[in-house]
């Protein structure tokens, strides 16, 4: 498998993403692979090169016999495979199988598959047709449809290059989603017996069943993608620069994306091209800690970017970011499955909720998490007075996220000016929904372990309703194979109930609330009962807002309405005695 060295490097931000579908592990290795191959080293010694040449799987020129040679990272001249062509999805899975053999890969990047090219069309140059010049050029680079890839006279399995240069990523993607994810299904014996005829995909086969399959499900992330990508990868808004307008378009980026069916969507945080500076960074690190696909990148040459190289302060700005990312996951993953199952989106702008507020048509500075979570990030240098952040406020009851307080009745169906000091980026939390939590840890496999949390804000009628979806965050089909457990909680009239829709994961046994949160009630509860349990007086202290009630007695000086500390299953029920009079 070539793996072409793009001229670029990874900033670890001491994070890892939340993925698609799956939790995300820890210590994960990442193959990434550029599509273009070279076709100039010495005859056997490059095995990619050979066996495409051997099974037919280029890109050819306009003749459809020879094959379109560019330029691009690798030294000397490439070739380009050509992933609408069933060959190619054999020769790709093949190399795929074998590197796993040399480097024990969870996942797989693939880069530059526009295809990219570093010349305009292949060798010798695109010839004068209408295919190549058509009547018609949009406002692309240079007014070339062949700028920086193929003539689009070049021939395909499926056609001309004009045709199908926007299916290129997308062909690649599926086969290396299943690269990962039908082997993994142990599907090994009916492709032998499909292709038993053939003594190199038999042999091949053989070779992967000797790896003894992970079972895990796979991760692919792809730069160039089409409709129907979403359902084998993810994608990330390519290279992008370290400027406050690129920090800003990443909003319009991540939300078309949700349009488009890829959820799993981020920007390269803190920018990719160009040195960044201490405050863009910082913005950017806030901010990208609420993309799906959260990630620090940058080229090579630029000045470092992770959190750390701008010392202590940054880090723990940037950490603290991230650890609300941390324990929002079961939220964040809860959304995953829902447009997983439904088709839905994740991340949705506040037009998407609020339709009929013509205020929000024109706004992309801010965005939503599903119905309920609302970040406002900072977009503008500190010169231009961005200490605060001007934030619109649609018709519903709003929560900060941090103080647990009722944001003011002027603000709604209005905009105001909030406070973003450079250690805060603003969030809200809207009333009506229930949003699971679980407490942070480093990485999510030690989070995983970790007792969650319910935080209920309460809407106007004093109600609330939300989900937890969770499986063991690896295994391939756990909704098909009805693995995994999803709760319903409703609260109305003082009362907390949760209904189980589907126990069928048994990891959720153990799993335990430690803490539920209710914001927005008007009286103050005389008595608190846990699953037809009184809690107990001393476990129970009273504040200006509300009460505090710990299991066991600790003292809480957030103001917020109640909090409950507790150690209970997933199957919790609170009912709130309220004295109407």
């Amino acid at each position: 498998m070539s793996h072409a060295s793009r001229k670029s490097c990874k900033s670890h931000a001491s994070h890892v993403s939340h993925k698609s579908r799956a939790s995300c592990e820890s210590h994960e290795s990442r193959a990434s692979h550029d599509p273009f191959i070279t076709k100039d080293e010495e005859p056997g010694t490059y095995r990619a090169y050979e066996l495409g040449q051997e099974m037919g799987v280029w890109v050819n020129n306009s003749d459809g016999v020879t094959p379109a040679v560019g330029q691009a990272w690798p030294p000397g001249d490439s070739v380009f495979p050509d992933y609408t062509n069933p060959r190619t999805v054999e020769w790709w899975t093949q190399l795929c199988v074998e590197l796993k053999d040399v480097l024990d890969y969870d996942g797989i990047w693939i880069d530059m598959n526009e295809p990219s090219n570093f010349m305009r069309g292949q060798m010798p140059g695109c010839a004068e047709n209408e295919l190549n010049y058509p009547p018609y050029t949009p406002s692309i680079s240079d007014r070339s449809l062949a700028e920086k890839t193929l003539c689009p006279d070049s021939k395909t399995y499926l056609g001309d290059h004009y045709n199908t240069h926007s299916l290129f990523g997308w062909s690649q993607t599926e086969p290396t989603f299943k690269v990962e994810f039908e082997f993994l299904q142990y599907k090994i014996p009916q492709f032998i017996i499909m292709y038993e005829e053939d003594p190199l995909i038999r042999n091949f086969v053989i070779d992967f069943a000797v790896l003894q399959a992970t079972g895990k499900r796979p991760f692919v992330l792809s730069r160039s993608t089409f409709v129907g990508s979403g359902k084998h990868g993810g994608h990330w808004l390519g290279d992008n620069f370290s400027q406050w307008k690129d920090l800003r378009r990443s909003i319009v980026g991540i939300l078309e994306f949700n349009l488009f069916g890829i959820p799993y969507i981020g920007a390269d945080i803190c920018g990719f091209n160009y040195n960044t500076t201490y405050e863009l960074c910082l913005r950017w690190m806030q901010l990208g800690s609420f993309y799906p696909f959260s990630r620090n990148h940058n080229a090579e040459g630029n000045s470092e970017q992770d959190p750390a190289v701008f010392g202590d302060a940054f880090a723990k700005i940037s950490r603290a970011t991230l650890r609300i990312r941390y324990s929002l996951l079961p939220y964040l993953y809860t959304l995953f499955y829902e447009s997983h199952v439904y088709g839905g989106t994740v991340l949705r702008s506040l037009m998407h909720e609020f339709t009929s507020d013509q205020e929000t048509h024109g706004i992309d500075t801010a965005f939503l998490w599903g119905s309920a979570f609302m970040i406002a990030p900072v977009l503008e240098e500190a010169s231009t007075g961005a200490r605060s952040v001007t934030v619109y406020f649609p018709d519903a009851q709003w929560f900060d996220y941090y103080t647990g307080l009722k944001v003011p009745s002027a603000w709604r169906k209005n905009y105001a000016t909030v406070s973003a000091p450079l250690d805060k980026i603003p969030l809200y939390i809207r009333g009506g929904y229930i949003l699971p939590k679980q407490a942070p840890a480093t990485t999510t496999t030690e989070s995983r372990l970790n007792p969650f949390e319910l935080l209920i804000a309460l809407d106007e009628q004093g109600q609330a309703s939300g989900s937890l979806f969770w499986d063991d965050g690896d295994s391939i089909d756990t909704i098909e194979n009805e693995n995994y457990f999803l709760a319903k909680y409703t609260f109305s009239k003082g009362s907390l109930k949760t209904e189980i829709v589907k126990n069928g994961y048994r990891g959720a046994d153990t799993l335990k609330y430690n803490k539920i949160t209710i914001l927005g009630l008007k009286l103050r509860p005389q008595a608190v009962s846990l699953n037809g349990r009184s809690i107990r007086g001393d476990a129970v202290s009273y504040e200006l807002n509300g009460i505090t009630c710990r299991y066991p007695l600790k003292f809480c000086f957030e103001k917020v309405d109640i909090y409950i500390f507790i150690k209970e299953t997933l199957n919790v029920h609170v009912k709130l005695a309220i004295n109407m009079e």
